[in-house]
This record gives structure tokens, C-alpha cells and sequence, in this order.
């Protein structure tokens, strides 16, 4: 058998772009170091291959003929080290429920951000900018991310309508049917003021009883203060197109403190989106982070967890560090 009667080149072979020889090639290969009798470093020298590999393909053959020339799997027969699967299950679970990245999955079940990111990669769970944070379905809009310069570039500003605690506890204390009994009983709103610079994310919150201009016009006049405080000079802020925010007295407000007031396009609130991200993120490490059995009690609990989320809590959106970081000189910083 004269091996040169079998042309090779190079695009036949290739079957991958690591791979040097098909599966005819390889059979080849081994025909003729097995039939013809070649030496290895010839065969390897014709084949354009190492030794080693013209040896291989050659055993391959004589121990399983041609069926010998497929690829067979890189995989270990065993993986001592490898995440037990009840921990991966954990991990879904966690991804699935609250929809969570590798860092904060990380955090709450004490393993590596790797070990995470290697299990959701595994078991080819989609990343979270194809789902619908709220929903979970997958979407297939990309959305276009941004982030200003510096602090008090931009400073997102929103309300979030949010239902009183009656004494004794609500829904998540009493079940669902007393909880909507208490609601007949009139408990009434309350209304989350949040104000979010897009730069560092820190935040600054306040509750009160309405969604009225004045009100809104006095929570920014706080707000404002707080960010000079800490060092910010807010220079525009974005808003949605709100009432309160479409008054003359709004306006005239930011107008006086030399702000530019930005509005989002209608129906389109993810322009406003680090202010949203807050709202939910507030919601449920904070007003539904326990089952509290009274309005005053949830409420004792903003400033501290306030605190918590703008000096302590990790923030993926900037690179796992907390918005205080990205503020210089920012008081109460490492506390």
C-alpha cells in the first residue's frame, strides 16, 4: 500500500481549529504505520504531526480498528473537586427565585463568584440582561447602558407609591385574606421620594404622606443639601413626567439652584433606569425584607438600612464596590 496515493491538504482535515488531522486523515496515518510498516517519525513527517500523536492514532487502530479514529470526550472520568450537586441546585434556585448574579449568589451562599458564575455557565442559565428583571422572561432588547463622569452630573429623581403597614402586621404577617381585609380598613400610602446620582449611586430617601409638588420641591431641597454635603455639586437632574415634576414651582425650584431639569421620554422609564434599579432594590431588602408588625417599625429601619446600602452594600453596577467609595472625602465612609 503506497500512502502517497492519498492526497492530503489541509482544508479536507481540518475538522476544528485545533485539530491537525480528520478522521480520514488519522486512519491514514495509522494504516501506514501499522499495514505499510512506516516508522512513526516518517508517518508524523508526512502527516505534519508530532510523534507522539502519529503513536497514539497508530495504538488507537490496533486496539479498535477504524471505529478507533473518532474523537472521544476530554472530559475526567471522575471530578473529586468539583461543586457537590446539591449546592448547584442551591445556586439555581437562588438564580431562578431572585434572579441574582454570580457576586450576590456569591455572597449570600459563601463560595467563590467563580464557582457561581461556573455552575449558571453550566447549566447554560441566560444572563440577566436577557430577562425581564420583574417577569423573569427572557427579552431581546439590549439595553444600551451609560454612566456620567463624575458625581452630581446627573441625578436621578423618582416617587414610589408604597402600601402601609397596619398595626399587627399585613399579608406577609396575618395571610393573604386578612391582609386584604386590613387594606379596607384604610392604612393608606406611602410615598418613597428617592433621589440617585448616576455616577457613585448613592442615594437619598425620604417618606412622606403625598406626591404633590410641594412636597417633591421640599424633598429636593434636601436632597440637594445631602449631596452638597457630601462633596457633590448636581449640575442636571432626570426625572419622569410626573406632575409634580411639570409644575411651575418645580421648574422655578431647580431653575433658582441653577439645575437643568431633564424629563424621560413618555412610557419609556428605563431612561430613568438607576432610580428604578433603587426602587426595587429598596423594596426588597428593605420594605419587604421582614414581616414587620407595624408601619413605625418598618420605617425606624430606612435610615440604617440607607446607610448600609451607600457605604457597605456591594454594588455590581460599579465594579462590586458601595457608592461611597466613588465619593471623595465622603464622611462616615468606613464606619
Amino acid at each position: 500500500m503506497d500512502c502517497d496515493i492519498y492526497p492530503v491538504t489541509w482544508k479536507a482535515l481540518m475538522t476544528h481549529r485545533n485539530a491537525p488531522l480528520s478522521e480520514t486523515g488519522r486512519l491514514r496515518l495509522a494504516l501506514c504505520v501499522v499495514v505499510d510498516k512506516w516508522s512513526l517519525r516518517a508517518a508524523a513527517d508526512r502527516f505534519q504531526v508530532s510523534v507522539s500523536t502519529a503513536k497514539r492514532w497508530a495504538d488507537r487502530y490496533r486496539l479498535h480498528g477504524k471505529a478507533g479514529m473518532t474523537d472521544r470526550s476530554s472530559r475526567p472520568h471522575h471530578s473529586p473537586r468539583r461543586t457537590p450537586t446539591r449546592i448547584e441546585r442551591r445556586i439555581i434556585k437562588v438564580r431562578v427565585i431572585r434572579r441574582w448574579g454570580p457576586a450576590r449568589i456569591a455572597s449570600l451562599l459563601r463560595l467563590a463568584a467563580s464557582t457561581v458564575h461556573a455552575v449558571l455557565r453550566r447549566y447554560r442559565m441566560a444572563h440577566l440582561a436577557e430577562l425581564d428583571r420583574a417577569t423573569g422572561a427572557m427579552i431581546r432588547k439590549t439595553v444600551r447602558r451609560y454612566e456620567h463622569p463624575a458625581p452630581g452630573d446627573l441625578v436621578h429623581v423618582d416617587i414610589k407609591k408604597l402600601g402601609n403597614i397596619p398595626d399587627g402586621g399585613g399579608h406577609r404577617v396575618l395571610g393573604r385574606a386578612a391582609g386584604r381585609r386590613d387594606r379596607r380598613r384604610g392604612v393608606g400610602y406611602a410615598y418613597l421620594h428617592n433621589a440617585v446620582d448616576d455616577h457613585s449611586r448613592l442615594a437619598y430617601t425620604e417618606i412622606h404622606a403625598d406626591e404633590q409638588a410641594i412636597t417633591a420641591v421640599g424633598f429636593w431641597a434636601r436632597a440637594q443639601a445631602y449631596f452638597d454635603s457630601c462633596g457633590i455639586a448636581v449640575r442636571r437632574v432626570l426625572t419622569d413626567n410626573g406632575s409634580c415634576y411639570r409644575s411651575h414651582v418645580w421648574r422655578d425650584a431647580l431653575t433658582s439652584a441653577d439645575v437643568v431639569h431633564k424629563r424621560t421620554r413618555p412610557y419609556r422609564p428605563q431612561t430613568n433606569g438607576k432610580v428604578e434599579r433603587f426602587n426595587r432594590t429598596l423594596l426588597e431588602e428593605w420594605a419587604y425584607a421582614r414581616p414587620y408588625q407595624r408601619e413605625s417599625d418598618r420605617r425606624a429601619d430606612l435610615p440604617g438600612w440607607l446607610h448600609f446600602y451607600n457605604h457597605h452594600r456591594r454594588h455590581t453596577g460599579i465594579g462590586g464596590h458601595p457608592p461611597a467609595s466613588r465619593v471623595p472625602n465622603l464622611s462616615g465612609q468606613y464606619n
